[in-house]
């Protein structure tokens, strides 16, 4: 008989017992099976589903994660569609869900409209996040200037906690990509990246400027490096 000593959403931390029993299967790498026990190998958020006396368990890693804030602006991909709402991928421990009251300005009547002729599984979406507590899942909204589907652009992901990074000081740092390049970019709290660019030759350089900056972060005097970088690949390239 299985036994799950921690309620879903709870964090856990390395060497705590997860589970104990032949119908429990772990589902992650940051599980370590010991005998009938299932150990947690790192900090993160406990997660378990049920079907047929089984259990599935599996942690998401918590260092870095994306936790989201009222007033966040997110990029999300939306990953199930509901009766009246979207299950949406915002690179975070919790799934967001946008509902169709914070996608329509009309009724909507489930019997007669499908939300796939509004947002469809494996759509971007750029969204605000309205409301979250740890208890429930985000709600996010697409009303609003600047939200709503993506219809063109690439999209980047980085780790969330470089965001600081590349926003820079005052927007220093995008402001100065945007300038260099002549792409719009939009950078998500959650990670994701949209750029939109004149050519395919820009769009790879910054897309190159987003790499440099994730991985150098740490070092001063980013800024000016990643300019002299993007000029030295528009020359190169002759863009």
């Amino acid at each position: 008989m299985a036994r799950i000593y921690f309620k879903p959403r709870s964090i856990v931390v390395p060497g705590d017992v997860l589970a104990e029993g032949d119908d429990v299967e772990a589902e992650s790498i940051y599980i370590e099976r010991v005998g009938k026990k299932f150990i947690a190998a790192i900090t993160g958020l406990f997660q378990v589903e049920e079907e047929d006396g089984k259990y599935r368990i599996n942690i998401i890693p918590l260092e870095g994660a994306y936790i989201p804030k009222p007033g966040d602006i997110v990029i999300g991909l939306i990953r199930d569609i509901g009766i009246t709402h979207w299950d949406v991928d915002i690179a975070s421990p919790y799934k967001g869900v946008l509902t169709v009251q914070e996608v329509l300005d009309r009724p909507f009547n489930p019997a007669t409209d499908s939300l796939k002729r509004y947002l469809d599984v494996g759509d971007y979406i750029v969204a605000k996040v309205l409301a979250f507590d740890r208890a429930r899942d985000p709600l996010l909204t697409i009303k609003g200037e600047g939200l709503g589907r993506v219809s063109e652009g690439v999209i980047v992901e980085i780790k969330p906690s470089r965001v600081p990074r590349v926003i820079g000081k005052r927007g220093s740092m995008v402001n100065m990509l945007m300038k260099e390049t002549g792409c719009d970019i939009l950078v998500g709290q959650n990670g994701r990246i949209l750029v939109k660019c004149p050519n395919k030759d820009l769009e790879e350089i910054v897309v190159l400027s987003l790499r440099k900056i994730e991985a150098e972060a740490h070092l001063s005097g980013l800024t000016e490096s990643v300019k002299e970088f993007i000029r030295e690949e528009r020359s190169r390239r002759g863009v």
